[in-house]
């Protein structure tokens, strides 16, 4: 397991267009295709990025609960988290997600699992308490493969 008071150097992601809504992102060697659905002028070819903000907070929070469990010694013999993102009316985003996890384990000591896991699960907990996001334009040449 990796020393966690050793810095971690965080991969920048990038993202290139190929046309359309087609977008290919990638960091530290792992690539997917970002698409939108033909509703939305797209090809279907990936999920759209409102997908893996949905994805990144059901398997944020599903790693958390495995580890959650290990640390209050729960015995977990299956687990399943489900996100639901809800859109806000009128708005291009999200009013609120929907968690919802699944498991045969204990439900009583599920709670205080849950408890500590919504502490910790850093989409959530990004969610939560955005961070500032600043913007820079850049006139370097995009990488042309």
């Amino acid at each position: 397991m990796a020393d966690r008071d050793q810095p971690f150097e965080y991969a920048v992601w990038s993202a290139t267009w190929r046309g359309g809504m087609q977008v290919d992102v990638g960091a530290r060697g792992h690539e997917l295709r970002v698409d939108e659905p033909p509703q939305f002028d797209g090809t279907d070819t990936g999920p759209m990025p409102t997908e893996l903000l949905t994805a990144a907070l059901a398997s944020c929070m599903c790693l958390t609960v495995a580890w959650a469990a290990r640390k209050r010694r729960v015995e977990l013999p299956d687990l399943e988290v489900r996100a639901l993102q809800v859109r806000e009316p009128g708005q291009p985003r999200y009013g609120r997600y929907e968690i919802t996890v699944l498991t045969s384990a204990d439900p009583a000591a599920m709670e205080k699992v849950l408890d500590l896991a919504k502490r910790w699960c850093w989409v959530t907990n990004t969610l939560h308490n955005p961070p500032e996001l600043v913007y820079r334009l850049s006139e370097d040449a995009p990488y042309a493969p």
